[in-house]
């Protein structure tokens, strides 16, 4: 980063680059094009392996190929002019060769540092996304017994290797609410979020108790003098990133190895902010504690997936996921510290027991 100044990117802008793009060289021109639209910022870009299908955008296809119309109207317009009914509709349509195309895409992240600290990078999330042609707009061989079901047909095979026809693609849009952030301002906002929600919840908190009965006692204690830690909770996702910072993984930029699936909505009126946390690199197996395996064996394997990731106490934040590595390993291995029966180095080991002293898992 130079000492000018940059504007960070805005998704207007990101979303009229993406458009720009030319499908046939639009896998290579992405990260260049995000670099020269925002002097300042150098942007790279990486898959995660996420297969979905849009529902929202379907077209129906003539037998000539002639674009119809948008499918979930075409069809509601159509039932509509037979009076909804169904068996009229699927009688109509079944051998007239009328299909549909939609959306099918994955996920792609790209990443831009912003400074020299851990959180210090942009985020954006982007579908890379195929038209195909999906299948018949009824289903040939059945009737269907439901408008909903024409409307989102389940007849055809939705797969990440089909043989469906591509119309279009790839083309790049910028995901939902929270496809562009600033890491270190997202972090910012859900330790502020979550300071907020347990602010209000203050008074009822303050005012609550906790009977405690004993061989000689029975008392009712404040809540808090119980749970001393309850109103300055750490959210999971500044956790992550601050373990990162001061483990062995700390080294290396956090984007090179992980990507963060943000989830940003209301709900019952309170902001939800969050993010599940993307591995860019899987081991090649799942890791779990066997009660047959030694400690010093289970330290074996997750020496094993570090080499495998490239990155140094790689498996703790796998386990943090928990789907590669499960807790029961981070539990073994912290018990195998306190026993002096294994060691970690010293950053590594006071990362995992304070973890394993208060647990998240995403």
């Amino acid at each position: 980063m130079s000492d000018t100044p940059a504007r960070l990117p805005d998704a207007t802008t990101v979303k009229a680059l993406l458009k720009d793009l030319d499908p046939v060289s639009a896998d290579t021109d992405l990260a260049p094009a995000l670099s020269a639209a925002f002097p300042g910022f150098s942007f790279s870009a990486a898959p995660v392996d996420d297969f979905y299908w849009r529902g929202d955008a379907g077209t129906v296809i003539g037998a000539d190929g002639a674009r119809l119309g948008d499918h979930k109207a075409w069809v509601t317009a159509g039932l509509a002019a037979l009076g909804g009914d169904l068996d009229a509709f699927w009688n109509r349509h079944r051998e007239s060769g009328l299909q549909f195309s939609e959306w099918r895409g994955s996920t792609v992240f790209a990443f831009a540092p912003t400074g020299p600290g851990v959180a210090d990078f942009i985020q954006i999330e982007l579908g890379r996304e195929f038209e195909v042609l999906a299948g018949a707009v009824v289903e040939p061989d059945y009737r269907s017994f439901s408008a909903e079901r024409l409307l989102d047909p389940d007849w055809v095979k939705r797969e990440p290797q089909t043989e469906a026809p591509v119309l279009a693609g790839p083309v790049y849009r910028l995901q939902r609410r929270g496809g562009l952030v600033h890491m270190r301002s997202f972090l910012a906002t859900c330790q502020r979020l979550e300071r907020e929600h347990r602010e209000r919840q203050r008074p009822q908190i303050e005012a609550r108790t906790i009977r405690e009965v004993g061989p000689v006692y029975d008392r009712e204690t404040p809540f808090l003098d119980l749970n001393p830690g309850w109103l300055d909770v750490v959210p999971r996702e500044n956790r992550f990133f601050a373990d990162w910072q001061r483990s062995s993984a700390g080294a290396s930029r956090v984007f090179e190895h992980w990507a963060f699936d943000i989830k940003d909505y209301e709900e019952r009126g309170r902001r939800q902010l969050s993010f599940i946390p993307r591995p860019l690199k899987m081991p090649a197996d799942r890791l779990a504690r066997e009660e047959s395996v030694s400690i010093h064996r289970l330290m074996e394997r997750i020496e094993a997936i570090d080499a495998e990731i490239g990155l140094p106490f790689a498996w703790f934040f796998l386990m943090t996921h928990g789907h590669w590595v499960g807790p029961d390993v981070g539990e073994a291995v912290a018990d195998g510290l306190r026993a002096g029966r294994v060691r970690l180095p010293d950053r590594d080991a006071a990362v995992l027991i304070d973890w394993a002293a208060k647990r998240y898992l995403f």
